[in-house]
């Protein structure tokens, strides 16, 4: 790799937590424990147990998952951030967030409530308008695509749509739980290799999320948001953008639009990027660069070892 090549910081998102998270990490560097003992006092319950201890199902919890992902996100990045240099950052949905964060668009504290507020939503909004989400593997995007919006104008009411555009191959989709878990095997039918359905609580990055928009909308709209001191790639326009206002529109926008991750990662390496590093739990991230992009340098961290050999 020659060193003209940019570097960009990805962060996680949903489907990436695991019980134990950030545990070590606690009880081996102080400025990593008062930061998740300052998350816990923000929250008002203690985060960072659910994080440690779990249990698994807790956990899983959209409004627990979101807030227990930022913050591991967020303490990697606080413990490292004097030692890498980042040209530009994006993160998956909730991962946006900490890439904000890491941005300096928005404060540790707001960018945590605003994540909590969020979380909160949309398992609520789950619960009054009951959706579901299914993995689609090796059915071009086109053809997800079309078949959606076939199933939706045939719906009655129900909708289909494309959630996640993951790596080429793989989209998620996002629907009325019902009719999505009758139709599902419409995309094997279709050619696709596998169709299975995600362990979510609700139809996220669809138009099923209305009753989250408006109170997220207002919240976001109450904060202030810098302009990005390092440009962060959008979800919803597979872009780099910079200045507070648009970033604000961005984020709103981003509850229910799909997060157009192979596209961005498509758009930072012909921008010139050539050196990925997730930070956060899990590889989730480094598997979807590897699907999408080749001639690239990715790694992660997640636990103590990899902060002490970066810090080393």
């Amino acid at each position: 790799m020659t060193e003209s090549l940019k570097t960009a910081s990805l962060f996680s998102g949903q489907g990436s937590q695991y019980v134990g998270m950030l545990k070590d990490i606690y009880e081996k560097y102080p400025e990593a424990k008062n930061l998740i003992l300052y998350a816990d006092d923000i929250l008002g319950y203690k985060i960072s147990t659910i994080c440690f201890d779990g249990p698994v199902e807790s956990l899983k919890e959209t409004r627990y998952t979101q807030p227990a992902l930022f913050l591991h996100s967020s303490v990697v990045l606080q413990l490292v951030k004097n030692k890498l240099k980042f040209d530009a950052c994006a993160g998956h949905s909730v991962g946006e967030y900490a890439a904000l964060f890491a941005a300096e668009v928005l404060s540790f504290e707001d960018a945590l409530r605003l994540v909590s507020l969020r979380g909160e939503l949309m398992f609520k909004a789950g619960e009054i308008e009951p959706g579901t989400m299914f993995a689609i593997i090796n059915l071009p995007d086109d053809k997800v695509e079309q078949l959606c919006k076939e199933l939706t104008e045939a719906g009655n009411g129900n909708i289909i749509v494309p959630a996640n555009y993951n790596s080429p191959g793989q989209v998620v989709i996002s629907g009325s739980q019902q009719y999505l878990r009758d139709n599902a095997s419409m995309f094997k039918a279709a050619g696709a290799r596998m169709v299975s359905e995600l362990q979510v609580s609700g139809a996220f990055h669809s138009p099923l999320l209305r009753y989250a928009k408006d109170e997220l909308e207002k919240a976001i709209n109450a904060i202030s948001f810098h302009d990005a001191k390092t440009p962060v790639y959008s979800n919803v326009f597979a872009s780099p953008i910079t200045k507070g206002d648009e970033i604000k529109e961005a984020l709103v926008l981003q509850l229910m639009s799909p997060v157009k991750w192979s596209q961005t990662m498509l758009k930072m390496k012909e921008n010139g990027f050539g050196k990925f590093i997730e930070l956060g739990p899990g590889n989730v991230l480094q598997g979807l660069a590897k699907r999408t992009l080749t001639d690239i340098e990715i790694s992660g961290i997640d636990k103590s070892e990899d902060i002490e050999k970066i810090l080393a």
